[in-house]
Parts: structure tokens; sequence; C-alpha cells
């Protein structure tokens, strides 16, 4: 049985941690990112408290990837990975006109801010990443300090330590290519590192996440909910063993976790019901998907398929995670008009103005979107096709039961145009364009994802701004759960040329998903699709994209267009044509509009740069890590300035691990 997730846990071991855990100013909050020469503390631990709240704090750090709190208005980190993919692009239009253009805008010295704008969060995926390490590394340099443990007890926490690790830089790899390996807390500051090879990390961590997956106890031996468990620990593993090119094991892996671990797919409905902001302007049919992404019901004991979750509930540990109005379309927006009258077409009221209608209620019912975040087109209608037909009957895409939401169905809600109750059209009958932002105002959008029940603001009649989740509410998010494990299984299959399997691990998550299409033979490229489809905003799509073209490389299996990758070249190339680059660049020029209007796009007001480049594929290191290693020399990477391939790199993560005492 799964436990319930103590709220008051968090606050109590986060107050411990910074009572213990001393850093180089003491002036200084202990969760700002430290640079890269000084990720220690100065005092050791000497009791397992001290530990526990160092996995605590490290357990809480993994939710700020989806919901980093201090910017969460606007944007949040995880749309950084999908505007760097196939599924999304910035879309805030009244923005800067390169606010898109990666092409020519990201490198070592500029792109990283968070603090004052809400385009990208490079720089804090690799703050955030390097300080994950540090609460690891400080578990694994001073775990034997404390007396009174058990071997077992000592075990447990080295293995969720080692799985802290590994998660940060299994994705920091994939993000940022070779960087400095540190595995332990030092006495005095180093400031002479050197990269590591992406290889060779990966090799470490998998030896790390073979011990943790024997180590960690499974769920039902653990106090919380949110802890590192053994499932979440295979699963890891699994994309550790794909990384490395090891595809023999990582299905044998998947197939412990599927098959002999207590894991299942949920089936049918199940546990709280929430029928939506407003029934009578957006009715929800209950049906499994709608159920399976309501937060309460990610925590819940009848929950089968939830591995590992990120708590995200109660008063002293919630964090506002406002995903209506970050990934959902401006659909009150004064560019989208009615076509009788040019009225607007839609707006926002609160519940005590006289112009309110519980038949128009689109803030409640879908929030008041700004897009932040814009879905592509691929992920609209392409992604969905399967055997020549858009399947609309899958319930990740239906819009019948309310899971998915097309534009069109929305209508046209003042009571004095014309055109009041039809729906919403962009175009006129005489085929003029009633959007005129089409970025930012008019997508389909997967309601089921990105709705969150805001009591609060769903209570209070003077609110008009229906923004998602905010203070008094839960946004309970996955960090692993059973139907990636599929996924990834299907992955491990098609690399060693077993269409067939793969072909049904794929269609186990389609018949759940009650779609109307199966395959018959799947490509990467489907099984990439089907990961849209399943885990957005669950996964790290740029991430899992640069991981899989990696693993394209190490198989030599081809891709979707019959493109075959070199491990020599697929992440040692730079430019903005259509051919060669990586699998993850390929994706991008065909199902993106990046790179197709170097004019730029005009919307209202602006004219807009969407551009991708070939070493996109990596994000630079960034300058201020480089220009702090006084006495050492991080690689840079390929394309971009600095980069010079005569940099010393360890070819060996046991020769890094055995520099870091070398402080001269």
């Amino acid at each position: 049985m799964m436990k319930k997730f103590n709220k008051n846990k968090i606050a109590k071991v986060a107050a411990l941690v910074l009572a213990t855990m001393m850093i180089t100013s003491c002036s200084e909050d202990f969760l700002e990112p430290d640079p890269l020469s000084f990720y220690e503390p100065e005092a050791t631990f000497s009791t397992e408290s001290g530990l526990e709240a160092t996995i605590a704090m490290a357990d809480k750090s993994l939710r700020g990837y989806w919901i980093h709190y201090e910017y969460a208005s606007n944007s949040v980190p995880i749309g950084t990975e999908y505007v760097f993919s196939d599924m999304a692009k910035y879309g805030k239009t009244d923005n800067s006109p390169t606010a898109a253009d990666y092409a020519n805008t990201i490198v070592p010295t500029g792109g990283f801010s968070t603090a004052t704008t809400d385009w990208i969060y490079l720089g804090y995926y690799w703050d955030e990443g390097y300080n994950g390490i540090k609460y690891a590394n400080t578990v694994l340099t001073y775990i034997d300090e404390v007396d009174g443990l058990s071997e077992e007890v000592k075990n447990k926490y080295r293995g969720q330590a080692y799985f802290h690790r590994a998660y940060r830089y299994l994705n920091l790899v994939y993000q940022f290519g070779d960087i400095p390996l540190i595995t332990k807390i030092l006495e005095v500051p180093k400031q002479n590192y050197y990269s590591t090879k992406k290889e060779e990390i990966i090799e470490m961590i998998t030896s790390d996440m073979e011990k943790a997956v024997e180590w960690v106890p499974e769920q039902s031996s653990l106090n919380y909910l949110g802890q590192v468990n053994k499932a979440a620990c295979r699963q890891l593993l699994i994309k550790c063993y794909l990384a490395s090119g090891r595809f023999a094991e990582a299905e044998e892996q998947a197939d412990i976790l599927i098959n002999e671990s207590g894991y299942a797919l949920m089936q049918s409905s199940f546990g709280t019901f929430d029928e939506g902001g407003n029934a009578n302007t957006w009715e929800i049919t209950r049906n499994v998907v709608w159920d399976l992404h309501r937060p309460e019901n990610k925590v819940t004991s009848a929950n089968t398929e939830a591995i590992m979750i990120i708590p995200n509930g109660g008063a002293q540990s919630f964090v506002p995670f406002n995903s209506m109005r970050i990934f959902g379309p401006f659909w009150n927006s004064a560019n989208i008009i009615t076509p009788s009258d040019g009225k607007r077409a839609a707006d926002r009221f609160s519940l005590n103005n006289s112009n309110y209608d519980p038949n128009y209620d689109y803030t409640r019912a879908f929030g008041r979107g700004i897009a932040t975040i814009s879905a592509s087109y691929y992920s609209q209608e392409p992604m969905w096709v399967v055997n020549g037909v858009e399947d609309e009957q899958d319930l990740r895409h239906n819009s019948q039961v309310g899971n998915w939401v097309n534009m069109e169905d929305l209508e046209y809600s003042d009571p004095s145009s014309e055109d009041y109750g039809e729906n919403f059209r962009m175009y006129s009958e005489s085929g003029n364009l009633l959007t005129r932002d089409t970025i930012r105002d008019w997508f389909d959008f997967p309601l089921y994802k990105i709705y969150l029940h805001d009591v609060v603001n769903e209570s209070n009649p003077n609110s008009n701004s229906f923004y998602g989740a905010s203070t008094g509410s839960s946004a309970h998010w996955y960090l692993y759960r059973l139907a990636e494990t599929y996924l990834l299984r299907a992955e491990a299959r098609f690399y060693q040329g077993n269409i067939a399997g793969a072909t049904q691990d794929v269609n186990t998550i389609r018949e759940r998903a009650n779609a109307s299409q199966l395959y018959t033979d799947v490509t990467i490229g489907d099984i990439c699709a089907e990961r849209g489809r399943e885990l957005y905003l669950e996964e790290w799509r740029n991430v899992e994209l640069t991981r899989i073209s990696h693993c394209l490389a190490m198989s030599g299996m081809p891709d979707e267009w019959g493109n075959t990758y070199s491990l020599d070249t697929w992440d040692q190339q730079s430019g903005t044509d259509e051919s060669g680059g990586s699998y993850w660049y390929q994706r991008i020029i065909h199902y993106t509009l990046y790179n197709k209007y170097p004019e730029g796009i005009v919307v209202p007001n602006n004219t807009l740069y969407y551009t991708m480049d070939k070493r996109n594929v990596y994000w630079p290191i960034p300058n201020s890590a480089i220009t702090a290693n006084t006495k050492g020399q991080l690689s840079q990477n390929y394309g971009y300035d600095g980069y010079d391939s005569s940099v010393k790199v360890w070819d060996s993560w046991e020769s890094a691990v055995e520099d870091e005492d070398n402080v001269d």
C-alpha cells in the first residue's frame, strides 16, 4: 500500500539541514547555487537525522525542475525542455523579436538568466543540477562518520544518494555534454576541474544505479511518498543502460519492473473524480486518463501505476504551478474576433460580474492562458496520426470526453455579437483570418494534463484570473510511472532489432488509452510520438530526444526517414540547413517552425525569429563556470565560442575521481 506523504516532513528537515550544513558564507541561503568550486559544507554530519535531512532536501529539489517557485508566474523550467524539442515553442509574441532566435542567441556568455526574463532556464538547469549533486555527495562523503547505523541502513542512504546524483548527471550530460564530474565534498576549495566525457559519467552512474537497485527498499517499506524507492532506481537504471548502449540489460530491467514489481497500468477510473472547473462550460466524462492525472489521485493507494511522485501539496510545502497560464492558449485575446462584426471572441468575468454566464466560463474551465509555452503544430495534429488517421478516439486526444480542447470547441460568448453561441473559427467564410496571432492565441491542448483545480480562486467571487493551482490547492506530479517503462522497453527492443516486441509495448499504451489505431511495425519516430502523447510535461523532452539520438548512433538503427547516425559526428555539427545533425535536430527540422522563416514571422506589433542550430543539441557550458575555474579548463561544446578540441578532457571517470583530491 502506498503511504501518504507527510506535508510537515520537508519543513522539518529543511530547517534541520539549514541548521546543520554551513557553507562558505553564513549570510547566504543554502539553496542558492554556489560557484562550481565551492560545493562543500564546512561541517560534517554525525547523526542519522543529518543524512535524512539532506536526502529530503534532494527529494524536494526535484520539484523545482517543474515548478521553480521564484519565477513561476509566467514560466517554469520544464517549459525550456519543450521549446528545445519538437513539441513546443516560445509563445509570448509581445516579447523580444529574438526571444526564440536560439541559433544566434544561445552563447556561453548569455541566454542563461531567469531572474529578469521568462524565456529560458539554461542557467537554472546547470546550477540546480549541481546543487542536487551536492546533496548526494554530502551523504556519500559523511555517511561512514555516522555511528550506530547498520550497513543495511547505510546502504539505503547510499542508494538514494546515488539515485539523486545519477538523475542529475544523466540529465546534465544530455543538456550540456561533457561536464565536470564531482563525486565528493572537499575540505578545501577546488578550482582546477576538467571536464569528463559524458560516456564516462554515464558508465559511473550506471554502476552506481546497479548498487542502488539492490540497496534501496520498495515503496512499501519507506515512510513517505516522494522518497526514492527501488522501482524508481530501476527505472533510472533502465535509462542508464540505454544511454550506455546496453540494450539487452535495459530490456531485462524493464521486464522486472513491468512483470515482477507489483505495478500495473491503470485500466479504469479510480480515486476522486474532479469534474473540472465548470461542467456547464466544459463537461468531463469520467475516464481513466482524466483520473490518472488528477493530483490527488497520483498519491492514492489505488494508483498502481505511480512509481515515484513529486509531492506538492499542503500549506507548508505547496508551490503554485500556473500550468494553465503558461501552457494554455491566450483564448481571450483581442486578436481573436467574431466573423460577422469583429468583436472579441470571448472574455473572462468574475462570478459577481453582471456579464458572467456559466455556459461560457472558460476562465474556470481552461484557466487564463498566456501561452508562454505554445504547442507546436506537430503536437496538436500530426503527432496523433497513426495509420493515416488522426486518432480522436484516443482518450489523450479526445474532446468528446473533455480531455482535449480544440480551439474550434469554444463558442463566441459576447451576447451583443451576431455570432453569439457559434463555434470559434480561424477563418471567415470569405477567407479572412480571424486570429491574428496563431502562435500565442490559437492552439489545441491536452486539458487533462494542464488542468489544476484552484479551490481558492474558484471560490472567490471577485476573481477573473484563474491561472491554475495556487495557494491551498494541490498539484502533485509524477516523476516516474509504469507507462514510461513500457516505452523504454520498446526502445530497448527496437535498438536490438526486435520490432515486433517494440510494437507490442507501444500498442499496450495505446490500448489503455482506448486508441482506435494500433501499429503494425513501429519506427523510432513512432516511439517518440507515443512518448509525446503519453508523457507530455512529465518527461524532459529535450533530454530524452538527445538521449535517443545517442542510442540511435550506438545501435546503428535508422530513424523514420532512413537516416543513420555516426557516434563520431552525431553531436559534432553546426549550421541551420536541413541536412545532417543529430536525430534531435532532424525532428526539429521536420516537425517545428524553427529555421523555416528566415524573414521572420509577423504577428501584431512584432516580427519574431525562430531558429535552432545543430550545435544546440547541447547547450553551451556557462562562461561563469569556466571563468570561476581559474586553475583548470572546462571544455566548451562544439560550435560555441571557446570550443577547442585540444583541451584536456578526462577519458575515464576513475581518473576524474582520483583528481578530485588534487586542489593545486
